[in-house]
């Protein structure tokens, strides 16, 4: 049969349309539909806003700590309304630029919500971004799910629904006083950095007895250590049990009994897959835990032709990974050429303040595979030798014995996003320890310090 499209894709954020554009430029006849905001969460509730207001939040430190270096300088009072203003400015221009690359590139937009009729046939319906849009079927040859995922509370929890998530928060009316974040996640870590930094106090509730399950521990640990120098409070090993209005406010309550009033309850406790509404019964796409769809290695659905790619299938729940997924797929279904990305060796960061960052196997996984030697560092940065601020930089190698590899690489501390990328082509690439050990330092630095650790701190895993 004739379709309408070659490709349809459902999902405006960063894979959706890096899918559409790569195919588009190959040649397809391609659409993609947006009912929220295009850019996805990224652009528009995620890393990007994110980034913004940990940027904000540094400010306020960094006057403080030009005392050591000579300046008078004092900390102003933080304007919030201007922020979250600047902050609607730019995702607003992000989210033109976006809609630009799909119509430069050929793409058909409809700015809808798309349900499954059957495998091959959408239909479309108005949509937050368009309420005015008129309802119409199409067909394509090929779908893919693009519709990432959305932040999730625990309805366990007596008054839940008096908190709030990463959805509302940036677009409080005034920053709150006191906040209580539930979440030892990356989310719920950088938003206690962020209101901190801008004055607000904040407490941090998380089951585990570390925050950010999955890193290295030794990250961990020195992370603990940077939100109690922070004035975080922290309550690990807890839950939150209840949450109860009050005139000033609300009085939480958690497993322990411990209790206290707070402005603002903020749930940092995960996502899940944004499949409600998509009809997925009409077609025979299989879900499982979470709601995450289920694909093969090449993105393929259990319905031949439909295609899912990023948070929806829950696999590595990052913005660069969706858009590799998403361009890896393009290429493979029109291009003629499949592309190779090193899905293995995906870095990741945090942005805290400081922030921590990774690639690789953290020490445990290592010895899991093997023995392991461990290299690790711990030192105070020049800045604030005279700045005097207690921080801590920490950096590690993980060096798979046998082989000599550098299978892993950690930092905590000033700049260790921007240092842990050109890190993790070294990763990648597989390149050995004595790789690094021949590299000339650049001094002075920090990011030096991975090229002059000489002396092994321990074996881990069988020796």
């Amino acid at each position: 049969m004739a379709y309408d499209f070659d490709l349809f894709v459902i999902g405006g954020g960063s894979g959706g349309v890096r899918c559409a554009r790569i195919a588009a430029t190959h040649g397809a006849r391609v659409a993609v539909a947006e009912s929220r905001h295009w850019g996805g969460t990224c652009v528009n509730l995620g890393c990007v806003p994110k980034k913004m207001m940990v940027q904000a939040s540094e400010y306020g430190a960094q006057a403080v700590d030009s005392h050591g270096f000579g300046w008078n300088t004092e900390p102003g009072t933080h304007d919030w309304p201007q922020l979250i203003a600047a902050k609607d400015r730019e995702i607003g221009r992000l989210n033109g630029t976006y809609a630009k690359l799909l119509e430069g590139a050929g793409v058909t937009r409809f700015e809808a919500h798309a349900r499954f009729e059957d495998a091959h046939a959408l239909l479309l319906q108005p949509g937050p971004l368009d309420a005015r849009f008129e309802p119409r079927r199409v067909t394509a040859e090929r779908i893919v799910i693009a519709v990432g995922g959305h932040p999730v509370v625990q309805p366990h929890i007596e008054g839940y629904e008096l908190g709030i998530t990463s959805d509302q928060v940036f677009h409080l009316p005034e920053r709150p006083r006191h906040i209580t974040i539930v979440g030892g996640g990356y989310i719920g870590v950088e938003f206690s950095g962020i209101f901190e930094g801008l004055g607000s106090e904040v407490q941090l509730v998380y089951r585990q007895l570390l925050p950010l399950r999955g890193f290295d521990e030794d990250l961990r640990t020195g992370l603990h250590d940077a939100l109690l120098a922070r004035g975080i409070g922290l309550h690990p090993g807890t839950e939150m049990h209840r949450i109860q209005r009050r005139a000033d406010g609300f009085l939480c309550t958690l497993s322990d009994g411990q209790a206290w009033r707070t402005d603002l309850v903020f749930f940092a406790v995960g996502r899940t897959p944004n499949i409600r509404g998509l009809g997925l019964d009409r077609t025979g796409v299989a879900t499982a835990e979470h709601g995450r769809i289920v694909v093969d290695a090449d993105s393929e659905t259990a319905e031949p032709g439909i295609f899912a790619i990023g948070d929806v299938t829950n696999r590595q729940n990052l913005t660069p990974v969706a858009i590799a997924e998403g361009h890896i797929l393009a290429d493979r279904l029109y291009g003629g050429r499949p592309r190779d990305w090193s899905f293995d060796t995906v870095p990741k960061a945090v942005f805290f303040s400081p922030p921590l960052a990774s690639v690789g196997l953290n020490e445990a996984e290592a010895a899991e595979r093997g023995a392991a030697d461990i290299y690790l560092t711990r030192f105070t940065p020049m800045r604030h030798t005279l700045s005097g601020r207690d921080r801590k930089t920490l950096m590690k190698l993980v060096v798979d014995q046998a082989s000599q590899r550098v299978v892993g690489v950690h930092m905590l501390g000033d700049d260790a996003p921007e240092i842990m990328q050109g890190l993790a082509i070294a990763v990648t690439a597989g390149l050995s320890k004595a790789d690094f050990d021949r590299t000339v330092g650049l001094h002075p630095t920090s990011a030096e310090e991975f090229v002059t650790l000489r002396t092994r701190t321990r074996v881990a895993g069988p020796a």
